[in-house]
């Protein structure tokens, strides 16, 4: 794969992921609370509802662009980056309001932000070294990936009685 089409694959799935991420904030509202609007987008103000916002345009970009791409080398390393990403917006997102004591809308958007950069940068560098790039990696990567949307479809219908998935506004979880 040409380095300078990868770059551009690659920042292109950037500002995907962060207007997108964005956009699905809103579209379950928007829509009238549709049910095909919830296997995409934020059903509630949950922790895990925004890790959704993450995870479902990484997801559908990673695999547009291994289809596009036709490189064995991106599923692996876009996997291990979603993966950090989303631990890292309920590490940050609890983190600060442990410390600060209470939420702030323009905390939890940067979070969001820096969670997508951070997950972009982790599969940049794996690709850029070639790590997780075999067969097997690949395999693997799209198993996590799919594996991944899956349990966002199943969570956002079905929720586990944990923290990370109550609405902090309604104590609702889901919306199942």
């Amino acid at each position: 794969m040409k380095d300078t089409r990868w770059r551009t694959w690659e920042i292109i799935g950037l500002f995907w992921t962060l207007a997108a991420g964005n956009l699905l904030h809103f579209v379950y509202d928007w829509t009238g609370s549709s049910v095909a609007a919830a296997l995409f987008s934020a059903v509630n103000e949950s922790t895990w509802e925004h890790m959704k916002l993450l995870a479902v345009p990484w997801i559908l970009f990673s695999l547009v662009e291994y289809i596009v791409l036709r490189s064995g080398g991106i599923a692996g390393p876009r996997a291990v980056g979603l993966l950090v990403g989303l631990a890292a917006i309920p590490l940050l997102f609890y983190g600060y309001k442990g410390v600060v004591g209470q939420g702030n809308m323009i905390v939890d958007i940067l979070i969001f932000q820096v969670s997508v950069l951070l997950s972009f940068w982790v599969s940049w560098s794996l690709q850029k070294r070639r790590r997780l790039s075999g067969a097997g990696w690949t395999v693997l990567g799209l198993l996590v990936l799919l594996g991944v949307w899956a349990l966002f479809l199943l969570f956002t219908f079905r929720a586990p009685d944990l923290a990370v998935f109550v609405d902090p506004l309604t104590g609702m979880r889901g919306i199942g």
